[in-house]
């Protein structure tokens, strides 16, 4: 899939959050990278040499753990194409299916969602 399409499904994806999710999103950055480095995976306990594994990645504080005068650069949520794609393989319905699920848990990570929670609300 071309970049810009794929960066139109990210687009697509934030624009579908409810509006109460959205309103509240605030200095955040979303930004579509061909794949994660070694840094990013070892940020998140895999392998530097994993970089299927991860689809997208929170850079931030969540608002959980901000204090009153919490002030910083823009967070960033990471969409990460080439490891999307290999797990979705050639079919754009599951391409999309994957970028608005992983769209969902990145965004859930700046809200102070854990990993265990989105398990079990099904969105790990």
């Amino acid at each position: 899939m071309e970049l810009e399409a794929f960066e139109s499904l990210v687009a697509e994806a934030v624009d579908s959050l409810p509006a109460e999710f959205l309103e509240r999103l605030e200095n955040v950055e979303v930004v579509v990278e061909e794949w994660p480095g070694p840094e990013e995976l070892l940020d998140v306990g895999l392998p530097s040499g994993a970089r299927y594994g991860l689809l997208g990645l929170y850079h931030g504080v969540p608002q959980t753990e901000r204090g009153l005068y919490y002030m910083a650069l823009p967070d960033r949520i990471s969409i990460y194409k080439g490891p999307i794609e290999s797990v979705a393989g050639n079919d754009a319905d599951r391409i999309k299916d994957q970028v608005r699920r992983t769209v969902i848990h990145e965004i859930a990570h700046y809200y102070g969602i854990s990993d265990e929670r989105l398990q079990e609300l099904g969105w790990a």
